[in-house]
């Protein structure tokens, strides 16, 4: 790589991410610092374009941010009017009393959002500042400096073939320098990865856990919408061991926004769940919201859930880590996005003091401490239990102690310590052969999907002559161990179908990467029990393509 000549750019802040971290961090160095110079880089084919989120959005963040984001047109449309809570059985519901949920579980004062097209709008915001923001270009590659801080990232590499030639329309990428770099790649980036293991910046803390999330966009018929009303369920189809739960969120225009969660600490290798996601829609308290309307899109991404344990240390040598690159999600909130632009804020402004100082490619300590001094801390703090309480007492222990912890904590002040999370989540599962098998029905087309007819309304795209971005350590490992060890569970963990096990008589079985069907959920990154798997960045502007989501 050292041989390629590139042209570079330099900027005094580089940002790695136009979501609500990347983009809040943006916009807050350009209010306190109009003269200094900030690039966004996003590999999606336009802001928003991979963003995806439930959402319903707590306005903390966006309030200190643009206080009159209301006359400038946010597309905060749809306020919060209604909260449900239930546990699921088979075919029925039990709604929970929203008083004897904690105060912070409340969603009053929230808004229902396309999460994407409020980065959109943020995006407009920032240029108007004057930040220089480029859609289509993959941060690929970290650069460093001598000394060993980051001195920025190489973007924009197109036109390799599958052999590794250059073909015709070949572009070498452009090297863009800062003098700090945020890192807002959001979950399980391929960059943050590399610089928390590079400075060990998860050293004392607990392995980082995560979910994967599902979500469709639906068009309902008028009389089944409505507008603000916000519905989260746990329960079926999971049942009492596996965490996870759903949500659903009537947004403007006769949309709902309908979701699910699993916790990748799952147990067993059969469990499929994309298709838990799909039997949920038949529940009758989904059904009978979506019956009549239509699905408009489909999309999945890892969420993390580690939380305040895992949270690594934020500052490294020349950048910081911002939003979920770092993991701020509430998890019985299901909310990040608010801490998400709040840790951007702050290290924003200690980037802008540092800049002030004459400094450059150090450390920014100030971001830590701010970090800790600040409400995203202490929002954290309150639920740090839930998560683990969940995965070690199950669903009914786990929300009721969970429960206690958050009460206690807002009550007085303190919970029940501080738990542990344990193994890190491709370490849980048991080996197929001592696990039960699981049967799903059959989806029906009209309120269930097959997963490669639900990718096609993701609107992802690849080219077929590229590298693969999905890169296997070993080759020899999907049959050679997880087939026999585990019935190889990326062919299910998997929400878009991207891993199969081909089977033809005669012959042994084949372990095909149909990269194409990618979403960017990161989930194989994540859950592979060999950790053979790895989820770099394809070229720039591939992958989903998301609308209001």
């Amino acid at each position: 790589m050292t041989d390629i000549q590139r042209e570079a750019m330099d900027y005094d802040v580089v940002i790695v991410g136009a979501g609500p971290a990347g983009l809040s961090a943006a916009i807050r160095v350009k209010q306190l610092s109009p003269e200094t110079s900030v690039c966004v880089l996003e590999k999606g084919s336009e802001v928003g374009a991979h963003i995806l989120s439930g959402a319903v959005i707590d306005p903390i963040a966006l309030n200190e941010l643009i206080p009159d984001w209301k006359d400038k047109g946010a597309p905060l449309n749809t306020p919060v009017v209604e909260d449900r809570f239930y546990v699921l059985g088979p075919s029925g519901a039990l709604r929970l009393p929203n008083f004897l949920m904690p105060p912070l579980m409340s969603n009053h004062g929230n808004y229902a959002v396309s999460l994407g097209n409020v980065c959109r709008w943020l995006a407009t915001q920032a240029e108007s500042l004057g930040v220089e923001i480029y859609p289509g270009f993959a941060a690929s590659e970290v650069l460093y400096r001598e000394d060993g801080s980051v001195r920025g990232v190489v973007a924009g590499v197109m036109g390799i073939a599958k052999d590794g030639t250059h073909k015709p329309d070949y572009q070498p990428g452009m090297e863009l320098i800062g003098k700090y770099v945020f890192i807002a790649e959001g979950v399980r980036g391929s960059l943050a990865k590399e610089i928390i293991a590079k400075y060990n910046l998860s050293e004392g803390r607990e392995p980082q856990k995560f979910g994967l999330g599902m979500k469709e966009l639906w068009e309902v018929k008028p009389e089944n919408h409505k507008p603000g009303q916000v519905t989260h369920s746990m329960g079926w189809p999971l049942g009492m061991k596996t965490g996870g739960g759903s949500f659903m969120y009537h947004l403007e225009d006769n949309l709902v926004s309908v979701g699910f969660v699993v916790h990748l600490n799952y147990q067993n290798p059969h469990l499929f769940p994309y298709m838990e996601f799909q039997r949920f829609k038949h529940h009758p308290l989904i059904a009978k919201t979506l019956e009549g309307g239509r699905r408009v899109a489909y999309g999945a991404r890892a969420i993390t859930e580690g939380g305040f344990q895992s949270v690594p240390k934020l500052a490294f040598p020349g950048g910081a880590l911002i939003g979920c690159s770092a993991g701020f999600v509430n998890v019985p909130r299901i909310k990040g996005s608010h801490n998400a632009m709040k840790t951007g804020m702050l290290a924003a402004e200690q980037a802008v003091a540092a800049l002030a100082a004459g400094r450059s490619g150090d450390t920014l300590d100030g971001y830590q401490k701010a970090y800790e001094n600040s409400w995203v801390y202490a929002d954290l703090k309150k639920v740090k239990n839930v998560k683990p309480m969940w995965s070690k007492l199950g669903l009914l222990g786990g929300a009721v102690l969970g429960a206690a912890d958050m009460w206690l904590n807002t009550l007085f002040g303190f919970g029940l310590g501080t738990w542990k999370h344990g193994k890190p989540d491709y370490a849980t599962l048991k080996p197929a052969a001592t696990s039960k098998p699981i049967s799903y029905p059959k989806p029906d087309g009209v309120l269930s999907f097959d997963r490669l007819t639900n990718v096609a309304f993701s609107a992802t795209a690849h080219e077929e002559d590229e590298p693969a971005h999905l890169k296997l350590k070993d080759k020899n490992i999907p049959i050679g161990v997880n087939l026999p060890m585990w019935d190889e569970p990326a062919q299910r963990y998997c929400p878009a179908g991207v891993y199969e096990v081909v089977r033809v008589e005669g012959q042994e079985p084949k372990f095909q990467i149909n990269h194409q069907n990618c979403v960017h959920c990161k989930t194989c990154d994540i859950k592979d029990p060999s950790q053979n798997i790895t989820w770099v960045v394809p070229q720039g502007g591939e992958g989903p393509n998301y609308p209001n989501m």
